[in-house]
């Protein structure tokens, strides 16, 4: 893109009272940006009202700052990050995606409210994809960010893009499966940066802010093995309102959408209704009648969505052409009767533990133990991955059979 078609669509996405509605009209009416620029007043009143028509012929202030911040930032293309130790050696490559351009993605033309314009950050083809939106809980159990990291990492290795937003809780656990489906293919065959992205994350902020904080490293990681994706210019903070908007994007790039755990009120409830509504494949993961934490995933399979235990399950619905075979199932939680090589006390304190997170003293009701052989047992399983312990003084089984 030349600086002057980007001037144009930066001028037209920050003026005032025009959204990505209205600037389809002007697009639609009068062409390219530059054109609707050159037209007079009178001519753009029969397309917008007369206010929108006479702020479209101002420059929206700041316009300047932001088009020589963006050059500056599209031009840095190809050099490698700055921020983190693993940076460095890593050329990245960014561009702007406008409207109509050739390499926009075809499948957000097919919704209400396309973006205007998409910055992005990684390589890959985003007319070429199969991919599968995994979404969950910010605020997930141990249980459940297993289940989005082992679910990811096989959808990956099945030869599908993970699509998430980056998000605390299920979001980053998928990207992180995802990614730890390359780190552990050392022979590169289920695809390579410039091939298939391995992840996709959709942000609500501008790419040069990295939010949350702390998913830092794994925002650079996913640019250097997936994409990064904003509609939104460089510089928007993390403003609430923008995170609901991004999830539209989330689900229109997929095939379809799984949401691993989620309490009734979560927003990942927004992206499988805007999957439904989009005509795309909703799954859920089912859990525990106790647990707030799936309740969410409940009323989903109520209204209809798939309910998922395994992979296979999604890969038979989407009927996908994919170029792996799933490498082996992934299931949602051990057998309680399979307890492998754990002593026979392990065993039976695995099975009262049940799935749901429980405290020490329902613990010591349910197996008759004496608290201080309870407490080593616990760290036992504990250390070898097999019980998490949670706030609260509560204890959960976790791992995958």
């Amino acid at each position: 893109m030349e600086r002057d078609e980007l001037a144009g669509w930066l001028r037209l996405s920050l003026t005032p009272t025009v959204g990505n509605e209205t600037a389809r009209k002007l697009l639609a009416a009068f062409g390219l940006p530059q054109q609707i620029f050159a037209q007079s007043e009178v001519a753009l009143g029969q397309v917008v009202s007369a206010q929108t028509a006479l702020l479209l012929l101002t420059e929206p202030p700041g316009i300047s700052e932001q088009l020589e911040k963006t050059w500056q930032w599209l031009s840095a293309s190809g050099e490698a990050p700055k921020g983190t130790d693993n940076d460095a050696g890593t050329p990245l490559k960014r561009r702007i995606f406008a409207l109509g351009d050739a390499h926009y993605p075809t499948s957000l033309l097919n919704i209400a409210d396309p973006p205007l314009l998409l910055y992005a950050v990684g390589e890959g083809d985003l007319n070429a994809l199969h991919a599968v939106a995994v979404v969950g809980s910010r605020n997930a159990t141990v249980q459940g960010l297993e289940n989005a990291r082992h679910f990811a990492h096989a959808l990956y290795r099945a030869g599908l893009t993970i699509v998430s937003g980056l998000a605390l809780g299920i979001d980053g656990a998928a990207h992180q499966g995802a990614l730890d489906g390359i780190t552990n293919d050392p022979t590169g065959q289920h695809g390579r940066p410039g091939q298939r992205p391995a992840t996709i994350a959709v942000v609500g902020t501008g790419l040069d802010t990295v939010y949350p904080k702390r998913h830092h490293q794994l925002a650079h990681a996913i640019a250097k093995q997936g994409m990064l994706l904003s509609e939104y210019p460089l510089g928007t903070p993390p403003l609430a309102a923008n995170f609901p908007r991004r999830n539209r994007i989330i689900s229109a790039l997929s095939h379809g959408t799984l949401v691993v755990e989620a309490a009734l009120k979560s927003g990942s409830l927004i992206t499988a209704r805007l999957a439904a509504e989009q005509g795309k494949e909703v799954f859920a993961i089912p859990g525990s009648i106790h647990s707030v934490h799936v309740r969410g995933c409940h009323e989903l399979i109520r209204q209809g969505a798939k309910l998922v235990e395994t992979v296979q399950d999604i890969l038979d619905e989407l009927k996908l052409p994919l170029s792996f075979p799933l490498e082996a199932p992934v299931d949602t939680g051990l057998d309680p009767a399979d307890n492998g090589a754990q002593s026979a006390a392990e065993g039976a304190l695995m099975t009262a533990l049940g799935f749901d997170p429980v405290s020490l003293d329902a613990l010591q009701a349910r197996t008759g133990m004496q608290t201080a052989a309870l407490l080593a047992s616990l760290m036992t399983l504990e250390l070898e991955g097999s019980v998490a312990r949670l706030p609260g003084g509560l204890f959960q089984r976790v791992g995958l059979a």
